[in-house]
């Protein structure tokens, strides 16, 4: 199997976002964390891997991006693909994935700041194992609360364990498109777990509050409906259920990332960014 690209979806969620404007950003993907905004983290951490091919970020105001330097020499270079998203991240990411039907692709978020190499390797690795046509990642509540008990996460209770989206989706063939065209429907349940169990099938609802429905059989049936081979992909990383939505996030992806020893850049370092980054 070829390596797969990546997508990085980096628009706006709606006409206002408290927390990048409180922070003077015109978009949270250029939000900065310990000096660097997220978007360049997540592009570094892909590059760092070597294991994806083209690497493509969908925002809306594409010249945003040359506020930073660094991602500006991508663009201009053509290792970093650019497109105008559409007006929500899964009808943003079906536009991608229907110029290239038969390529296979990662698709993760521009706030997920906290994204390592480390990780997407095992997401690497997993794509060459699997057989799925689409592999979706997890974090079981376990596994984040063994390091961060005080985080608030969305959970879906399952039997057995609470699982929390990690923000990692490998589409791996071109049936897992039908799966892009599924999550268009389905995403205003996004925060709503309930709501979405029902989408995927209302013969599940009755087993989800029941707590009888574990996330295997939640996505044998989602397969179903959905005409294409979904897999659970459980992260054992606690960082990878981190992303930066709230001020309280910021925060810890702050801390976390001062524990693992980054340094913040000095006052004179301007090698991320070309001009500051506005708020119009």
């Amino acid at each position: 199997m070829k390596p797969p690209s990546a997508l990085v979806l980096a628009g706006k969620r709606g006409p206002q976002d408290a927390l990048a404007d409180a922070h003077g950003a015109s978009h949270r993907a250029l939000l900065e964390v310990r000096g660097t905004p997220m978007l360049l983290r997540v592009v570094r951490a892909l590059r760092a891997t070597g294991r994806f091919g083209a690497i493509h970020v969908s925002i809306d105001g594409p010249e945003r991006l040359s506020a930073v330097s660094e991602l500006a020499t991508l663009v201009e270079s053509g290792e970093l693909q650019v497109h105008e998203s559409a007006d929500s991240p899964s009808r943003s990411v079906l536009e991608v994935l229907r110029q290239d039907p038969e390529e296979p692709f990662l698709v993760t978020t521009a706030d997920h700041a906290l994204l390592t190499p480390e990780m997407l390797d095992f997401v690497a690795d997993a794509i060459d194992g699997s057989a799925a046509d689409l592999l979706v990642g997890f974090v079981a509540r376990s596994v984040v609360h063994s390091r961060y008990p005080e985080s608030p996460r969305t959970y879906f209770r399952l039997r057995g364990e609470a699982w929390t989206g990690a923000n990692l989706f490998a589409f791996r063939t071109a049936r897992s498109r039908q799966a892009a065209d599924f999550w268009v429907r389905a995403e205003r349940y996004r925060k709503r777990p309930w709501r979405l169990v029902t989408a995927i099938g209302p013969a599940l609802l009755g087993r989800y509050l029941l707590g009888r429905l574990d996330l295997d059989a939640a996505l044998v049936h989602a397969s179903k409906r959905i005409g294409a081979g979904v897999q659970a992909l459980p992260l054992p990383f606690p960082d990878a259920a981190i992303d930066v939505d709230r001020e309280d996030d910021l925060q810890l992806a702050e801390r976390i990332l001062a524990q693992r020893g980054e340094e913040m850049p000095s006052l004179g370092d301007s090698s991320d960014r070309k001009a500051p980054v506005d708020s119009s």
